[in-house]
């Protein structure tokens, strides 16, 4: 998942050696990072009954106190009642959940930041396995390589990685996770310099089911099962297993200018969006820049990776120079900043939902017309139409391939809607729900003529085609993944990746 300001305006703020560095957890966090288990089984023998599996780690159930907040997701649009939710304390506590899920037939879903946008990392009356505790770090400098647990999120990876001046590409929501941002392919300020989020994914632990009842870890990496390794760059979202670490060739990183351009209103939008789609995605690569629509206003974020202001602003001026927006620009570590601009989740509104687009053309007048007309009768101050710029390193895949297929877009697009307060019971029946979702629909489908594919981190439980909207050519060999590593399809959901059978 991506990102900040389509969910709600930024916070303006202004921003004030060799070998390997163990950091026992990132932010105030001290939950013990996934363990370094050794590829093993719960019942060594393929095949074989495994022990019976009791659930360890941190173990929240219904009549538990910290229920309600433990069920609760970021988009409250969707509330479950699952029988039981892990919060695993290692790898040891996720093989033995999911083997005592297998064992007693139950329901499972994998959790992380708590920003599925379909509700689909829980489970009604099922075991959610919550991997948010795994937070450590270790950072080899001289190697330029971080393993992290995969419960970090996006904020505390960035800032971690920050005070040793590395970075990666992440989305730019604090609050997601990192691992399900990368492994659904990952973009933000960053993408153009560094590529896509998974794009730097080198490795990784995961637990897989094994025999008819079992889990086992196993090692992920360019020279064990790479095969796995090229699906988890793009499409391992809870298709094939629970990863519990991720391994990153990180990049050095010291200093970046942030730079932010407000219009009032969307008069301008015209000239704005056209000269943003005709710059941003050729200009230098360390330039990322995201453009957002309110009914009020339009807005740029931009971020130049190690620039300086006066060459941020030489790079924009073919934008900047439409109109008279106000600018206003900061330089400082990149953690600072990005911390800068997070928004509290409790700030946010309860219900989100968005489509997801990717762009290989520039848009006509009559596409940004559609955007104009329709941000114009938006149903509340949170809806926007939100744009990332592609190009540069997005169009390389690394070393081994990805299964993130859309490297050739423009940019990538997205209408939302979020609306409502939040509380512990949750309301689907707001009252300004269908509003909400007939006009994000509508706004989606008249689109529809300039735009192509979708995001898997955005998905919509109604797309025909899914499969191929979100993995487009490379959904072949992702079934065959599947009948590999999970040929019983343990991990599933409503859009999981189904297996290969014998008669495809």
């Amino acid at each position: 998942m991506n990102d900040f300001s389509r969910r709600r305006l930024l916070k303006a703020t202004a921003v004030a050696g060799a070998g390997a560095i163990v950091v026992p957890g990132a932010a105030a966090a001290e939950a013990p990072g996934a363990s370094a288990v050794t590829e093993a089984s719960v019942g060594e023998a393929h095949g074989a009954k495994c022990p019976p599996a009791k659930l360890t780690g941190r173990i929240v159930r219904p009549n538990d106190p910290g229920y309600t907040d433990a069920r609760l997701g970021w988009d409250q649009l969707f509330s479950h009642y699952p029988l039981v939710i892990v919060f695993a304390q290692n790898t040891q506590d996720v093989v033995n959940a999911l083997t005592w899920a297998r064992q007693n037939d139950v329901a499972l879903r994998i959790r992380s930041g708590r920003h599925s946008l379909e509700g689909w990392s829980n489970v009604d009356s099922g075991l959610v396995i919550d991997i948010s505790e795994l937070k450590s770090v270790h950072i080899d400098s001289a190697a330029r390589v971080a393993t992290v647990g995969s419960g970090l999120n996006q904020l505390e990876a960035v800032t971690t990685l920050a005070k040793h001046n590395f970075a990666v590409t992440t989305g730019t929501e604090g609050s997601v996770g990192l691992a399900g941002a990368t492994l659904g392919g990952g973009f933000g300020f960053l993408t153009r310099w560094l590529g896509m989020a998974c794009d730097s994914l080198i490795g990784a632990e995961v637990v897989v089911a094994e025999g008819d009842e079992c889990a086992k870890v196993i090692k992920v990496d360019r020279n064990h099962n790479s095969d796995l390794l090229w699906a988890l760059r793009g499409a391992g979202n809870g298709n094939f297993g629970i990863v519990t670490s991720l391994t990153y060739k990180v990049a050095p990183l010291k200093s970046v200018t942030y730079v932010t351009a407000t219009w009032d209103g969307i008069g301008e939008l015209r000239r704005v969006f056209d000269a943003w789609q005709r710059t941003a995605p050729y200009a230098d690569n360390r330039l990322g820049t995201q453009l957002e629509v309110h009914r009020n206003q339009t807005l740029l974020f931009a971020v130049l990776a190690e620039g300086t202001p006066a060459e941020a602003k030489k790079l924009l001026a073919p934008i900047l120079s439409v109109d008279s927006p106000k600018v206003s620009m900061q330089v400082g570590n990149w953690g600072e900043v990005y911390s800068g601009f997070q928004i509290p989740t409790e700030d946010e509104p309860a219900n989100w939902k968005f489509y997801s687009q990717f762009t290989r053309k520039p848009f006509p007048g009559k596409a940004i017309d559609v955007i104009s007309s329709f941000m114009k009768d938006a149903p509340t101050d949170d809806s926007n139409f939100f744009t990332q710029a592609f190009g540069g390193a997005v169009r390389k895949s690394p070393r081994g391939g990805t299964a993130f297929p859309h490297r050739d877009a423009l940019f990538y697009s997205e209408p939302g809607v979020g609306w409502g307060t939040r509380s512990d019971q949750p309301g689907i029946c707001d009252p300004l729900t269908p509003q909400a979702q007939a006009w994000i629909a509508e706004f989606s489908q008249a689109l529809r003529p300039y735009v192509d594919g979708a995001y898997v981190n955005v998905p919509n439980i109604g797309m025909q085609d899914w499969e191929t909207a979100y993995w487009g050519s490379n959904l072949g060999r992702l079934r065959n993944i599947k009948a590999k590593y999970d040929p019983h399809n343990v991990f599933q959901y409503d859009q999981s990746i189904p297996p290969a059978s014998r008669w495809d």
